[in-house]
């Protein structure tokens, strides 16, 4: 995976100031620091939220360090880790991946190269040898090299194919010329063709160093019986000679507009400055500048509430040489540009003239503040944020942040807006939308290859894996919410944790516009959904916004809605929530805007080739006048009143339909106090409505191809409906099933064939949308036109064989692996945790619903998935959707 800087929106804690600590220290909020004597500094942040553990591997290399004309060799390295490594081959590496639970990944940037997994516990030693291995060598056989090229080469076109990325391309080229950052780090289709496995390995054995990385470890571990491991594991690799770095000599920007077709479903303006980069002094300025022109109280984010443009804000994003600051407003398709254009220069140049009020200086700088403890909700989100303060501005700790966001004031972030934003120095992106086709039908797109290859053998797995693997049991869940229900129905349900002085919520309404809108009310729901921007009856947009900044605090309002916000504003922070669910403002100028915005958004995307390609799919796997076949349309918003909206809020939004759950430095009793005190009085009248959709009979096999001209590459689904529900007994087989057939990333049937094998597709992903009434089986994956019909013919074959051989016994035990190590993997964060309660209190299902799973997939065997997949998949039937250029189909 490639991240580019200029889309890497990069967390708001990233530190400014100080240096890496160089021997063991346990230091304030559970941080251990070494440094090795080869130079591998390690950090161990301990967190105790769930028995999970991420680690991250920073190589200090990227795409800055390539070759001339090699532009993608950081990339190209990257996926080759993934090959295996002497002692570690890549179908050990792969199932030890997905035994492990599959949550591992890695991406390039410009500086830095990360390798991370995300682990039970138990795993820790596991993943440190993984890392460790890698950084000793790695395999680079020629063959191996250009089986890969292959899916790199389906990444290239899958971004190319993004008109965002076009831009970025260019923006990039003339922004930073004359500098490593002049070109991303993704790469080139021709510079893959001339590169060799010879070079690839160069680059790793002269760049992959003890002394050229940073090992940062978040979780609920013992960092000293770490340390001992990592010392026995990292401390014998030897050092390297690392080479000079390039030099940044950054060159005046000039002027310039570039105008590009988009198949988005509405156009884009954007104006683009270069900014103080993440090791700047100015840094911290220019984070709380960004943030404040991105903010709601923002005149950008205005013209989206005013209907001076669809949508309109600022971003910053920022690499460690230099930064990029985005202004950009959307307008509709046909709309004109120039005049949003207009619109957006007119907010800088007022930002230029006036400056930014202290008052929201000063509220952005502590939201920034409180971003620091909100990382800690996360172990992912923990560890990248330590490896970004780490690795990419080189300082000693996120927390480093906190002083320097307070030493900003107002008059340094309005003297940088002056110096900054500048018409002379704007680069100018214009994306204007493009019409698709019509989808074409086909006859069909079975290609006249023939596969009969078997399922590789069984593994043989390392000596130090084998413990950790061989025997399965039930995770132990550190979740023991209590619940509860107010008189109105509302049900609530707390987790207490003590992991920061945070507390997030997460609220859901069922509700279904496809069976609750009015006929002819189509889209009525999004244009709710945007009145709540406007604030709450009491205090409107502004002073509701404002009233949340002064407790620094992020809340969102319609049928799901959310509040983080530090523990000690808990209260303020669930009445400001109330209020503005319960009591939206709905102005009928605001109606007006909200309106015309959904008008102009919908046009576009009724014309736009993913709307049409998924309202196809919908027609082929549906009967006529399903209710999931409904969709907005410009006529059908046109035609709405401010009554219909508050009609359809009055009818839909009840508290007996609703879940809110609470998580963080919390207690049962104070939240019912809280909650019962601002949700309290909500009342609901009438019968509950019936939200979920009817069955559906099976579909027919079909086949399809939407046009889209700004697209490189094809984007492929198959799908077919499915006699499977989420509360069918053999949804457990056939979920185990899908994990033979799709997780674990490359370890899985359809990742070995079409990308490892084949080198067809970059990823391939299957899956199951079961509902309450009905189901269905989806395969997705991205390539060159002329490869969808050898890739669907692997699919299908792959699918086949799991109906006709049962899956060995390997196989068997590894997705039992995954599936339980991911019911572990789901409470490592507050959100995921959250998100897990949310979902079964909807769905009606007791709360201890992923234990029972749990012991469901232990208790499966090898006949019960061939059974379950002989009975209820049907590749034969798929509809084969495809968007993008013309497809040779090999029939």
């Amino acid at each position: 995976m490639i991240k580019q800087g200029g889309f890497l929106i990069l967390a708001t804690l990233l530190a400014f100031g100080g240096t890496a600590a160089a021997v063991d220290k346990p230091a304030a909020d559970n941080v251990t620091r070494v440094t090795l004597n080869n130079g591998l500094r390690v950090v161990i942040v301990r967190n105790t939220l769930a028995p999970v553990v991420t680690t991250e591997m920073n190589y200090l290399v990227g795409s800055n360090e390539v070759p001339k004309g090699f532009p993608g060799t950081a990339h190209a390295v990257e996926h080759m880790m993934f090959r295996g490594s002497p002692g570690l081959s890549k179908d050990q590496l792969g199932a030890i991946s997905a035994n492990m639970g599959g949550d591992f990944d890695a991406d390039t940037t410009e500086g830095v190269t990360q390798y991370f997994f995300t682990v039970p516990s138990s795993d820790l030693d596991i993943a440190l040898r993984i890392h460790a291995i890698r950084m000793r060598g790695v395999n680079m056989d020629a063959k191996d090299w250009a089986q890969e090229r292959g899916a790199i080469e389906q990444e290239v076109s899958r971004d190319n194919s993004n008109p965002s990325y076009k831009f970025f391309t260019e923006l990039r080229a003339r922004m930073f010329k004359g500098t490593p950052y002049a070109h991303t780090g993704l790469g080139t289709r021709p510079s893959f063709d001339k590169t060799t496995a010879a070079a690839l390995k160069k680059f790793h054995d002269t760049w992959y160093a003890p002394n050229n990385a940073i090992l940062v470890i978040a979780g609920n571990i013992d960092p000293q019986k770490a340390l001992v491991e990592i010392k026995s594991l990292f401390g014998n690799i030897p050092r390297k000679k690392i080479p000079e770095r390039p030099d940044f000599k950054f060159q005046a920007v000039a002027a310039h507009t570039v105008q590009l077709p988009t198949d988005y479903p509405v156009g884009m303006v954007l104006r683009a400055w270069r900014m103080p980069g993440l090791r700047d002094k100015d840094y911290p300025t220019a984070m709380v500048l960004s943030q404040a022109l991105g903010s709601e109280r923002g005149d950008l984010f205005a013209m989206g509430m005013t209907g001076k443009a669809l949508f309109g804000g600022f971003s910053g994003s920022f690499l460690p040489q230099a930064g990029m600051g985005f202004a950009e407003a959307a307008f509709p398709r046909g709309g004109d540009a120039q005049k949003v254009l207009e619109g957006v220069d007119a907010v800088m140049a007022s930002t230029i003239a006036k400056g930014i009020s202290a008052d929201l200086v000063t509220a952005t700088k502590n939201k920034a503040i409180a971003d620091i403890e909100f990382e800690k909700n996360s172990m992912s989100g923990l560890a990248n944020a330590w490896s970004q303060a780490l690795a990419y501005q080189q300082v000693s700790s996120p927390d480093a942040m906190r002083r320097a966001i307070e030493a900003v004031t107002p008059a340094q972030v309005n003297a940088l807006a002056k110096r900054i934003f500048k018409p002379e120095y704007a680069i100018t992106a214009i994306l204007t939308p493009e019409s698709s086709g019509k989808p074409v039908s086909h006859k069909g797109f079975g290609g006249a290859e023939s596969f009969a290859s078997k399922p590789n053998g069984p593994v043989t797995l390392p000596d130090w894996t084998k413990k950790a693997f061989a025997t399965l049991t039930i995770p132990k869940s550190t979740i023991h919410p209590d619940s509860f229900t107010l008189d109105n129905g509302l049900r609530v349900i707390v987790q207490p944790e003590t992991v920061s002085k945070t507390i997030e919520v997460y609220g859901q309404i069922k509700t279904n516009q496809d069976l609750q809108a009015p006929n002819g009310q189509e889209g009525v729901a999004g244009v709710l959904n945007g009145m709540f921007s406007y604030g709450s009856t009491h205090l409107g947009r502004l002073k509701f916004q404002t009233s949340l900044d002064a407790i620094s605090a992020y809340e969102s309002a319609g049928s799901s809605f959310s509040l983080l916000v530090p523990a000690a504003n808990f209260a303020e922070g669930m009445k400001l929530l109330a209020e503005n669910e319960l009591h939206p403002a709905m102005p009928e100028q605001g109606f007006m805007v909200m309106q015309h915005n959904q008008v102009g958004q919908v046009a576009g995307l009724v014309k736009s080739p993913g709307f049409l390609n998924e309202i196809h799919l919908g027609h082929a796997l549906f009967p006529p006048k399903d209710p999931v076949l409904r969709h907005p349309t410009p006529k059908s918003i046109g035609s709405l009143k401010l009554a219909d909206v508050k009609n359809y809020y009055d009818t839909t939004f009840r508290p007996d339909m609703t879940t809110i759950v609470v998580i963080g430095d919390v207690d049962a009793a104070q939240v019912r106090k809280v909650v019962k005190a601002s949700f309290g009085d909500w009342k609901a009248s009438g019968a509950k409505p019936d939200t979920d959709y009817p069955a559906v009979p099976m579909n027919k096999s079909s086949q399809f191809t939407t046009p889209d001209s700004s697209a490189a590459q094809d984007s492929v689904t198959l799908a077919h409906n499915l006699a499977l529900t989420e509360n069918s007994a053999d949804r457990y087989a056939v979920e185990m099933g899908n994990e033979v057939l799709s997780g674990g990333a490359l370890s899985s049937r359809l990742s070995r064939d079409l990308r490892i094998k084949g080198g067809l597709v970059y990823s391939v992903r299957s899956g199951l949308n079961l509902d309450k009434n009905r189901g269905q089986f989806t395969v997705t994956y991205g390539c060159d036109p002329d490869k969808v019909a050898q890739a669907r013919t692997m699919v299908v074959r792959d699918i086949k064989q799991m109906q006709d051989t049962p899956v060995s016994a390997d196989e068997l035990h590894t997705a039992k692996g995954m599936l339980l190590r991911q019911i572990a993997l789901g409470e490592s964060s507050f959100q995921s945790i959250a998100g897990r309660l949310l979902e079964l209190s909807l769905e009606g299902k007791p709360l201890n619903s992923y234990t029972v799973a749990a012991q469901k997939y232990l208790d499966l065997d090898a006949p019960a998935i061939e059974a379950a997949f002989k009975k209820y998949l049907k590749p034969d039937d798929f509809v084969t959707a495809v968007k993008g250029p013309a497809s040779k189909t090999g029939a």
